[in-house]
């Protein structure tokens, strides 16, 4: 399912959420919104849902030869930041429950139900309260909720939530394979490394406005962030290596050591990389080099710090 948002704006009273939006997310594509609390990401989601009302502009959603501003139930899944589901019930009778809410028989809804909670390593607690599951667990039994319909497209806010660093991999995997099937996701999230590595655009808001857009290549390309050049060195071309720098004042932004043997060197955006890496082996003699791009996480910060 495709999406397509038009000059999107909400207010609730005088504050003005969410302005004048405009993104596309095609059909497959894991799509991420991005930003500070209070940036607009969750206003953002519940419009695309009908959980809240569109004060301006246009919601589309595209399948196939059908076009509409609004969703079914049977076609989308929800998990929004705050929990809600039942917690004095047991965790195979809920998503079953919900199952069938979505439009599916009592039989499909348990074999999903099952098979989920299997892959999950949640099988041998199916009987039980939710209540009794520990927070991380909880998180992925209300995702279960969400995608047990197989819907055309999932909204998911805050996924990794109260997850561990193994589950939050468990849960990387499972949208990994729900993309291979063809459905749309488009998530919240503050995991900056997580989301980096799983999303295929983005989009960076900041007090309801865009801020960036676009794949990773394009988002790099409107942040004035230069690469860094991790060097290492033996501790008697330090001076050297200051000479060296100070030289390049025009291609090197700042020098940072971070030991001994090793500095840390931020390059300016419109530095020439190749010919500036030639360069330095020529000057210095270099045990080990990496260059780092920019991360997501560095971007996203920049670019609010910028937008103050």
């Amino acid at each position: 399912m495709r999406l397509e948002v038009n000059n999107l704006n909400k207010r609730y009273r005088a504050i003005h959420a969410v302005k004048q939006l405009n993104f596309h997310v095609e059909s497959g594509e894991i799509f991420a919104l991005l930003g500070p609390n209070g940036a607009g990401k969750s206003s953002t989601i519940r419009m695309l849902t009908g959980l809240a009302t569109v004060d301006e502009g246009k919601v589309i959603f595209s399948r196939k030869s059908a076009t509409s501003s609004e969703l079914t139930s049977e076609q989308f899944g929800y998990l929004p930041e705050e929990r809600g589901l039942f917690q004095e019930a047991k965790i195979l009778n809920t998503l079953v429950h919900i199952g069938r809410l979505k439009g599916m028989t009592k039989r499909d809804a348990e074999i999903e139900a099952k098979a989920w909670l299997k892959e999950l390593e949640l099988e041998d607690r199916m009987q039980d309260k939710l209540k009794t599951l520990s927070k991380g667990n909880q998180q992925k039994v209300q995702l279960v909720s969400c995608i047990i319909h197989k819907p055309a497209i999932a909204f998911l806010d805050e996924p990794f939530s109260g997850l561990d660093p193994i589950n939050q991999e468990k849960v990387i995997g499972i949208l990994q394979k729900l993309k291979a099937k063809g459905t749309t996701i488009i998530l919240s999230a503050h995991q900056m490394s997580l989301v980096e590595k799983l999303a295929d655009r983005f989009l960076l808001m900041n007090l309801g406005s865009p801020l960036l857009y676009g794949a990773m290549a394009d988002i790099r390309q409107q942040v004035a962030l230069g690469n860094k050049v991790i060097v290492e060195i033996a501790p008697e071309q330090a001076t050297n290596l200051h000479d060296f720098v100070e030289t390049q004042n025009t291609n090197v932004e700042k020098l940072e050591p971070e030991s001994d043997t090793q500095f840390c060197i931020t390059l300016n955006k419109d530095c020439d990389l190749a010919s500036w890496l030639s360069l330095l082996l020529q000057s210095l003699s270099i045990q080990n080099l990496q260059v780092v791009q920019p991360s997501l996480h560095d971007l996203y910060i920049h670019a609010v710090e910028q937008a103050k």
